[in-house]
């Protein structure tokens, strides 16, 4: 979308970066490993710790932000473990900004993209097995199942599917 910006989150982002983040809990409860009471709890101090990820070596933060100012996204990746390599978390677009004619989904993953393409050749994610439109919008990017799953953390009867990414466009 014309005017967005998509940058790395800084420490003093902690308040925006906590609204988004309740916000994204809000639509998509499924999406992330956190209720939403337990984020609202959470102190100024874990919030400017949330916004550091954004400026470290093992993890990233990104956010996009409209022409109005308004956060409109996020998505962050870090590197557990060599083994697995950089792993594609809290991905979020806000419904006014979603498909692929916004581009805010995109613009975004490109620049996780690039930050993992300097700390291994394969991009991870999970995503819960009900979240569909996620799973289209991975597939899209060519990210495919690996076939693993994981139970999903907040309901261990339910499952996570891991998709996997070459990341010098041949298929992983």
């Amino acid at each position: 979308m014309r005017g967005t910006t998509i940058r790395p989150t800084t420490e003093d982002d902690w308040e925006a970066i906590r609204a988004l983040r309740l916000e994204m809990i809000r639509d998509t409860p499924m999406a992330y490993a956190e209720h939403l009471r337990d984020a609202e709890q959470l102190d100024e101090a874990e919030w400017r710790a949330r916004g550091r990820r954004g400026q470290e070596a093992a993890g990233t933060s990104m956010v996009a932000i409209d022409a109005d100012g308004r956060w409109v996204g996020a998505m962050g990746a870090f590197v557990p473990d060599e083994a697995t390599g950089p792993l594609l978390v809290g991905v979020y677009v806000a419904p006014s900004h979603r498909g692929r004619e916004a581009g805010v989904a995109d613009r975004l993953l490109d620049a996780i993209e690039t930050w993992a393409a300097e700390r291994g050749p394969t991009l991870r994610l999970h995503v819960h097995e009900r979240n569909e439109r996620a799973q289209a919008f991975y597939a899209r990017r060519g990210f495919r199942p690996t076939g693993a799953t994981e139970p999903y953390v907040l309901a261990p009867e339910e499952r996570e599917l891991e998709m996997i990414r070459d990341l010098d466009g041949t298929p992983a």
